[in-house]
């Protein structure tokens, strides 16, 4: 069967070739009611199929974007997934979802494989551990957002949390309600990546703004397998712990597993806050106090500005490379008053 072009849809549509061509990229500005109801009929009686690949050749452009996420199984990047391919859903572009394992050099084979593809841009959680890579990129002036996450060294465009302020609320609050010992455990911080760190580092700034001695047994990170242990040993502790910062979703979760393994009464023994909403936050019993993330609002930033990246736009005036969104604190039961 001979395949249908634009030429044949046009020639049945009555229209120009051109104006078939604004049909297809969703451009009706000069184009009539009838004149799209008649396209779309014949697109159909026709069953005329788009060339994407000639498309791309001719304009330059794959309308793919790439997301490359740290690790998937956090609920943060689930929702900026979401929204992600939401927005680009919208300006007629696909979107290629990469999950790194947090480990660089399967981030490295997806970002070179996201290139090879002739992706038009990329969402990068980094890992950090793929500096050239980035640097690469940046040379290339290849469209590139960092989310969540950055490498300030760089200079590329980031979207992420003010973290130092999500674990100060944390902490402030737990002082608030009359709690001293407080401990904070993250994931791993062998490469610096920067949620952890400066999560850390607001704690830390938090209790010295309210007079509290830093305890360095109340800090721990470690890779999530080893989470358990890490909580074990935390409260061998002389004395242990009364309330714990867990400064992830997935940190929260082994909280939640070692207190109940424990027998461990929420906030009665122990009072927890999380860093990240999670979906079951309000009705765990107790219903669990977080510092959430604007998820879809950061999700949209990041996009806009690769997008502006890819139509190589200025941005909207003095805009800055690092954009840094405010968390909430949803208080809940796990945080109340010691016993």
């Amino acid at each position: 069967m001979k395949k249908i072009t634009i030429a044949d849809v046009a020639k049945r549509a009555n229209v120009s070739k051109s104006t078939i061509s604004q049909y297809l990229n969703k451009r009706y500005d000069y184009m009539s009611e009838e004149t799209r109801k008649k396209i779309e009929a014949t697109i159909k009686e026709l069953n005329y199929q788009p060339n994407i690949i000639a498309r791309s050749l001719k304009q330059k452009t794959t309308y793919t974007v790439g997301v490359v996420v740290a690790n998937i199984l956090h609920t943060f990047s689930t929702h900026v997934i979401r929204s992600v391919e939401d927005f680009f859903h919208e300006h007629n572009f696909h979107i290629i979802v990469c999950n790194a394992d947090d480990q660089p050099e399967k981030e490295r084979n997806y970002i070179e494989m996201l290139r090879a593809k002739q992706v038009d841009g990329i969402i990068i959680f980094p890992t950090g551990g793929n500096i050239d890579l980035y640097e690469q990129m940046k040379k290339d002036r290849f469209p590139v957002v960092f989310m969540d996450r950055t490498i300030e060294e760089l200079a590329i465009e980031t979207v992420m949390l003010d973290n130092r302020l999500a674990a100060r609320l944390a902490v402030d609050h737990f002082v608030q309600q009359g709690y001293e010992r407080i401990a904070i455990v993250t994931t791993s911080i062998i490469r610096k990546i920067s949620p952890r760190v400066e999560r850390i580092q607001g704690y830390k700034d938090a209790l010295e703004s309210h007079g509290i001695e830093i305890n360095p047994a109340y800090i721990r990170s470690a890779d999530a397998g080893e989470l358990p242990a890490v909580l074990h040993d935390l409260f061998q502790s002389d004395p242990p712990p009364q309330a714990i910062l867990a400064g992830n979703d997935i940190v929260l979760i082994e909280v939640l597993k070692f207190m109940h393994q424990r027998r461990l009464k929420i906030p009665d023994d122990v009072a927890v806050i999380g860093i990240d909403e999670v979906p079951f936050a309000g009705f765990y019993s107790p219903p669990i106090t977080t510092v959430a993330q604007p998820a879809k609002e950061m999700a949209k930033e990041a996009a806009e500005r690769l997008l502006r990246q890819i139509r190589k736009e200025e941005g909207r005036g003095e805009e800055p490379l690092i954009k840094r969104f405010a968390p909430t604190l949803i208080v809940r039961d796990s945080s109340g008053k010691p016993h």
